[in-house]
């Protein structure tokens, strides 16, 4: 029920008030709104108009949270059974201490997205049309008040309850408080019945549902909480976000890794108890095969991955609102793009001017004045000021320093006016107008009056008119020749997809002139002055990023309202290809027709948000992985059902904008295209990633089951801080080189990946799989040849070398699967070098640096020792490079069939 909360047991209810009744219980006057200091009374008492926010979860149930992660607990009994039963003192508080960090950093990254997610709802907040102290202002909504008088149009999102006081064909969707899938028509007269269902209730609008149509003003009858759909709040709040597909499968694959890691610890556990040894060493070594073997921070690393793309994307000026669609832009094959305001400056521009017998072209864009109007080479050079006053006095546009007041049509022909060098508004003020007929649809031109001396001095009423050039002609006195000129230059210039209007004159004795009279019945005999071509120009940069996205693999179609001949004349301009069609055409294609053709078309023109559904599906059907942009209303149903729907966000609709997955805040194309860029390096770099902690965990078990069966060091190799200091070390440093690193020039020369695409093939899993066991075997080798010859500390010593370096070899190989590790691409990746250099100083650093000694117990290795660590480490890229070089030489062989 629509019940105040300046009055929470209002009866009767406010729907069944009349609209001066709700004002008269609100306090208010419809045309004067609330004074600024009864804004701020109100506001004191009922509060801001949002949602309370659900109760914050105490820091230390948070910090307990921590401990529910896997390797959390691991860590945790570790060092648990380090102190006791083993009383390794030192081992098991480092332990116990590295739960603590984990647990302390995990909280400060919720804080960081938490601010995040903070810093994106205030970017994308909504505003609200108030009027307050007489005026009319732009308020966020979450400053209203119950009382405030609120203006609501098409595409608004209703900013609190109200009481509608004024409607003009109003429609409201209300689905998300009533389930009714088609909108509902408002009306401010009363519903008498106060019992009424709120889907009844046509006179009041509710909180968060979306205007379809019309205009309206209502008086805020409820706020925050006390609105209908406050009150069902904890219902429509969603959960937290599910994980993205990739995350399910690197969580299907821990899994996975998870079995085959505990299968092979309780053997490694069962072998070492049969031959006898103490239980003190069988557990240390389960420790530390735990310890390597649990890749539990692999999804949240992925996670948090993402989560940085968003942010590189956001910088992009491209907000991602779900953390999917940040993996899914990567895979993105057909870009469905809104011509005006994406492709082009939405800045209407004359870019051709004729007098027929002569033609000017006009440089500038925009409705900056900057241009030159300039003549053709052999016609005659005249006098323009004749044919630019129309421009400068037929019409209300007004445009300063770039920006334009009014029509953009107008504002069009008033810049070609200041761009052949008349001050229009000095113009304006000299010949001041004295009667006007206003523009009307039904014959699509306007008129103006000025009293003004013609070229003989006589005082003279000058009208101007300008309008479309059919209805200008056919009230025109022109004999035949001049008639054919003129509808051939008007044909020119519509073929090349210019909007073409016309101007004209006529003059009328200042003693008989009636400005009160039939005015449109003067208008024949005119004049015939000029007619101007205007065009959208296309954004400067839009051309490069189709020509970017079709190297990409990526096809883009421009999807408009305009009519087919000016969008396939501006698709041209910006190099898309394929045939243009109007809607109506696509409408006609059944389905299968549908599916052949649309390869070849590039412009669907006159087209209806059905149509963009329509063509959403007939994509996916083809396999595509589909963007569509929109910025109306009626765009959410195309926007909802693409794989990624972007909205603009400087035109876009409050409804849009919720619709879509992501919002561009500059409105630009060339900003999808990057997007797809910065989606496409985002997946590489995961790519990169987990084939490294991949090849690296399964070389960790092989490392630990093969000794545990072959009795290698004891059935150790590793000690739990040693398996600890690769772990946090080699591999944190080289995870964070890969994921964060520089992508392949090659990015946006490839054809899109299929979106089904498993990160992890069974082909490329079994070569990691072949690389974990040279890891394991070479560890091995070094660590039996050294054991025989030398102490147990020195073969770890050397073994955790050897395996340390092939980690480091490792990442630098998976980051191309044919390129040579050894070309200079690899030494072009700065942060990677940087990453790599901290890597091999901690190798270094964990033998040679006393206080690392005595904590991972490794000693003094020689230069004879460290060659041998060196060489056999190499023995990876030695695998991995003849692997790439026929990887190589049978692409050049197909690149040979090819041609």
């Amino acid at each position: 029920m629509g019940t105040s909360t300046l009055a929470p047991t209002q009866e009767p209810p406010f729907h069944a008030l009349s609209a001066a009744e709700a004002l008269a219980v609100e306090h208010v006057e419809a045309q004067a709104g609330l004074t600024p200091d009864e804004v701020e009374r109100r506001r004191g008492r009922y509060g801001p108009n949002r949602f309370a926010e659900a109760g914050r979860e105490p820091r230390w149930r948070a910090f307990v949270r921590q401990y529910a992660d896997p390797m959390q607990i691991v860590l945790l009994v570790a060092g648990i059974g380090s102190v006791y039963p083993l009383r390794q003192y030192g081992t098991g508080l480092l332990l116990i201490a590295l739960t603590l960090f984990n647990a302390v950093l995990g909280l400060r990254q919720e804080g960081k997205a938490a601010a995040a997610v903070s810093a994106l709802q205030q970017a994308m907040i909504t505003r609200a049309r108030v009027r307050r102290d007489g005026r009319t202002d732009s308020v966020p909504s979450e400053d209203l008040v119950p009382g405030d008088v609120v203006l609501v149009e098409a595409g608004d999102r209703v900013p609190a309850d109200g009481r509608l006081v004024r409607t003009a064909r109003l429609e409201v969707d209300e689905s998300a408080l009533t389930g009714e899938s088609v909108p509902v028509g408002k009306d401010a007269g009363v519903v008498a019945a106060a019992a009424a269902a709120l889907g009844d209730r046509v006179d009041m609008a509710y909180m968060h549902t979306n205007v379809t149509r019309g205009t309206g003003e209502m008086v805020v009858t409820a706020t925050g909480m006390t609105t209908e759909v406050g009150r069902i709040s904890g219902m429509l709040q969603t959960g937290e976000e599910p994980p993205t597909p990739l995350t399910r499968q690197l969580s299907r694959l821990t899994n996975q890794i998870l079995l085959v890691a505990g299968v092979a610890l309780l053997l490694s556990v069962v072998m070492s108890l049969a031959r006898g040894n103490p239980f003190d060493v069988v557990f240390t070594a389960a420790i530390a095969f735990a310890i390597s073997a649990i890749p539990t921070g692999l999804p949240a690393v992925v996670t948090t991955i993402l989560s940085l793309g968003t942010q590189l994307l956001a910088r992009a000026n491209a907000i991602v609102k779900r953390l999917r669609s940040t993996e899914t832009l990567g895979s993105t094959s057909a870009i469905n793009s809104d011509k005006t305001g994406t492709l082009t400056l939405n800045q209407m521009t004359v870019a051709e001017l004729a007098i027929p017998g002569r033609r000017y072209t006009v440089s500038g864009t925009g409705y900056s004045a900057d241009g030159d109007i300039r003549r053709v080479a052999g016609d005659p050079d005249v006098p323009l000021e004749p044919y630019l006053l129309p421009m400068a006095l037929a019409g209300d546009a007004v445009v300063t320093a770039g920006r334009l007041v009014g029509d953009p049509t107008e504002g069009a022909l008033v810049v070609l006016a200041e761009k052949g060098h008349l001050d229009v508004a000095a113009t304006r003020e000299r010949y001041p107008r004295i009667a006007e007929v206003p523009f009307d649809a039904a014959y699509k031109l306007m008129a103006t009056y000025h009293r003004m001396t013609d070229e003989s001095g006589r005082d003279v009423v000058r009208c101007f008119v300008k309008g479309a050039p059919d209805q200008l002609l056919a009230r025109g006195a022109l004999d035949d020749e001049r008639r054919r000129r003129y509808l051939a230059e008007n044909e020119r210039m519509a073929g090349q997809g210019l909007r073409v209007m016309a101007t004209a004159r006529r003059d009328f004795d200042p003693a008989t002139f009636d400005p009160h009279g039939d005015l449109l019945g003067t208008l024949d005999e005119l004049t015939l002055l000029a007619l101007a071509g205007i065009v959208d120009p296309p954004r400067p940069q839009a051309r490069d990023a189709i020509a970017q996205a079709h190297a990409a693999g990526v096809q883009v179609r421009m999807i408009t309202g305009d009519h087919a001949v000016t969008a396939g004349a501006i698709a041209g301009q910006l190099g898309i290809t394929g045939r243009a069609i109007t809607g109506a055409d696509f409408a006609a294609m059944d389905d299968e027709e549908a599916v052949r053709e649309i390869d070849g078309i590039g412009v669907i023109a006159r087209v209806t948000p059905e149509h963009k559904v329509r063509l959403v599906e007939i994509l996916r059907r083809k396999g595509h992985i589909v963007a569509m942009t929109g910025d109306g209303v009626n765009d959410a149903p195309a926007l909802k059902r693409a794989d990624i729907g972007i909205a603009m966000g400087i035109t876009g609709t409050d409804v849009s904008k919720e619709a879509a997955a992501m919002i561009l805040t500059d409105d630009d194309f060339a900003t999808i295209v990057k997007a797809v860029a910065i989606g496409r390096a985002l997946y590489d770099n995961l790519k990169r990633y987990v084939y490294f902690q991949m090849g690296a965990l399964i070389g960790f078990i092989a490392t630990f089951l093969g000794a545990g069966i072959l009795g290698i060091a004891a059935g150790l190799p590793f000690l739990p801080l040693q398996s600890l200091w690769i772990n946090f070390t080699v591999h944190l440093l080289q995870s964070i080189g890969l994921g964060y690193g520089r992508p392949e020039e090659d990015i946006m020369r490839r054809p899109p990946r299929p979106a089904d695409e498993p990160l992890l093939a069974g082909r490329t899993l079994a070569w990691l799989g072949v690389l974990g066991v040279v890891m394991g075997a070479v560890t091995l080798a070094v660590l039996a040849g050294t054991d025989a010859r030398h102490d147990l500390d020195t073969a770890r010593t050397m073994g955790l070398t050897t395996f340390s370096l092939m980690s480091l070899y490792l990442s630098a190989t998976v980051r191309s699967d044919t390129r040579s590790v050894f070309s200079l691409d690899t030494f072009d990746d700065h942060r990677f070098l940087m990453t790599s250099g901290l890597s091999l100083l901690t190798i270094v650093l964990a033998t040679e640096l006393a206080p690392l000694q005595a904590l991972l117990h490794t000693v003094h290795l020689d230069l004879a020792e460290w060659l041998v660590c060196a060489v056999a480490a190499a023995s990876i890229l030695a695998v991995t490079e003849l692997r790439k070089a026929l990887l190589r030489r049978r692409e050049a062989r197909n690149a040979q069939a090819s041609a």
